[in-house]
């Protein structure tokens, strides 16, 4: 028995989308997809848009009887501007090369080129087609009108074969190209982990006049922790939150979602299950063999490993109108990640763990704004962990170390004194339009640009894609290693940092339990 797998096509791209670097202007007519229906819905969330653009997918089946080999094929496509990476071969590998990346340049340029053949081929033959529709229009001999129709169903024929060839082609093109990571910015430092360069060195490390006991300690005689427990119920790297813990949980949340929504954040909380494709459009990949996203079985869902992902969803293929810009969301939400391939004393404790609470920055924003957007998210952590009275470092992320989407990453490393180390308790990404441009989020510009005098439909300017940035405000389980860690006392006990006691119902000291 032979079996039949379905795989949903998204529909061809709207003739608005703009070119840029990897993204191309829309796939000529001889790569539309049949059977699409694009409807404008009426305002139903309290998220105001333009316009909200919805396909309706084309399922394509394919027979695998006979145990025939059939190759993966997208469930989404992305505008990628193969011209572009063609055109600028060197810049494009040195950034492949200096990221890490298994992109496969040369084999997307050689599909491209492969693919450019093809299409100038079916331009031909769609040509003579048209020719000869256009010779059947008038008075023709019975002898020469059947010889024109034999030559019409060849010409058929022959497009029919090379336009299936040209769908395929433009599939494994499509696939292979998803790979390359998005360009970096100039001032990225080039080289692994190590490269990265310190922007900013805030406070000391405090000076302890007893034995520094781990968060470990401190939880297991605070009786806020059991590890052991959730060892049995869960599984290695779960928790349970018990008594001060989780009002202490609580707490940050609250805080950190009262500070932020001060700077203009809209708070939100949202799915923790999400389809795979809207992962992959995000730049995460459920399937890779060290993937750290769980996925569920027989299903096209994931658990979520950051609230980036179903905010980034939130707008996509919707075309924004240029007056809603910035969106600026502050997302809580439970996080579930594989960790695969984390062990050792320094992933030990609340350090790495397969499930937290995390509290992320999002944001939307005109192309032109988005270096200064990112500079605003790195201020708003640099200021919420000073109020915390926490010393850390932040860096400018080196190439080695930057995921696909992000065109540039500051991280945040707090001091950690029972660790004995820094450690990473947050980052901030700009992403530019590498996320935009797969999820279909775009903008409308209330103006004609000088630099973009090109007008769209109805002499409106043409849409472009918004830039996407991301940003930690608080991961609950390492902040809370640093608030016991730092704020340990001689006798066992640890303090409250002060913005937090309000949210802790006035609590300022997390006493020993008394036996």
């Amino acid at each position: 028995m032979g079996t039949t797998i379905q795989t949903v096509r998204l529909a061809a791209l709207p003739a608005s989308f703009s070119s840029s670097r990897f993204f191309s202007r829309p796939l000529s007519k001889a790569l539309t997809f049949p059977f699409i229906s694009r409807h404008n819905y009426a305002h139903k969330s309290p998220f105001p848009l333009l316009a909200r653009a919805l396909s309706v997918p084309a399922v394509q089946t394919i027979d695998t009887t006979d145990n025939k080999v059939v190759k993966p094929q997208p469930q989404w496509k992305a505008a990628i501007d193969f011209k572009w990476i063609r055109d600028n071969k060197e810049a494009v590998s040195a950034n492949i090369i200096n990221r890490s990346s298994n992109a496969n340049l040369e084999l997307v340029l050689q599909l491209y080129e492969k693919m450019l053949n093809v299409q100038k081929e079916v331009e031909r033959l769609r040509g003579e087609r048209n020719v000869v529709a256009n010779k059947m229009k008038g008075k023709l001999e019975p002898s020469e009108r059947q010889k024109l129709i034999e030559e019409g169903k060849n010409l058929k024929e022959g497009l029919v074969t090379l336009e299936e060839g040209l769908l395929k082609l433009t599939d494994e093109l499509q696939l292979e190209a998803q790979c390359i990571p998005n360009m970096t910015h100039p001032d990225v430092p080039i080289g692994g982990e190590d490269s990265s360069k310190i922007r900013k060195m805030v406070g000391s490390q405090r000076v302890f006049s007893f034995p520094v006991k781990d968060h470990l300690q401190l939880g297991k005689e605070l009786d806020i922790f059991d590890f052991d427990a959730a060892a049995e119920v869960s599984g290695s790297k779960f928790y349970y939150l018990k008594n001060e813990a989780v009002m202490l949980e609580m707490a940050l949340i609250n805080w950190t979602l009262s500070e932020v929504m001060k700077r203009g954040f809209t708070p939100l909380t949202t799915p923790e299950i999400v389809r795979s494709s809207v992962v992959e459009k995000c730049g995460f990949q459920p399937r890779a063999a060290n993937t750290q996203v769980y996925s569920i079985d027989g299903s096209d869902q994931c658990l979520i490993g950051t609230a980036e992902i179903p905010v980034g969803g939130i707008h996509m293929d919707s075309i924004l109108a240029e007056s809603l810009l910035p969106l600026k969301y502050a997302a809580f939400s439970h996080c579930f990640r594989t960790e695969a391939g984390a062990a050792g004393t320094a992933t030990k404790g609340l350090y790495r763990v397969h499930q937290f609470s995390k509290v992320e920055m999002f944001i939307l924003c005109r192309p032109e704004e988005s270096d200064s957007y990112h500079k605003e998210l790195i201020q708003i952590e640099e200021d919420l962990f000073s109020s915390l009275g926490l010393h850390y470092k932040t860096l400018d992320m080196a190439t080695g170390d930057l995921g696909a989407p992000a065109y540039r990453k500051f991280d945040v490393e707090a001091w950690m004194p029972g660790l004995g180390r820094y450690g990473e308790i947050s980052s901030a990404s700009n992403c530019t339009d590498y996320q935009s441009r797969r999820l279909g989020i775009r903008y409308r510009p209330s103006e004609q640009s000088s630099s973009n005098p090109k007008k769209g439909k109805g002499n409106l300017a043409p849409t472009q894609f918004v830039h996407t940035l991301n940003a930690t405000a608080c991961a609950i389980p390492r902040m809370i290693i640093c608030i016991l860690e730092n704020y340990q006392q001689e006798d066992g006990s640890v303090i409250i940092p002060q913005p937090l006691r309000p949210f802790m119902g006035g609590l300022e000291l997390i006493a020993p339990k008394s036996r």
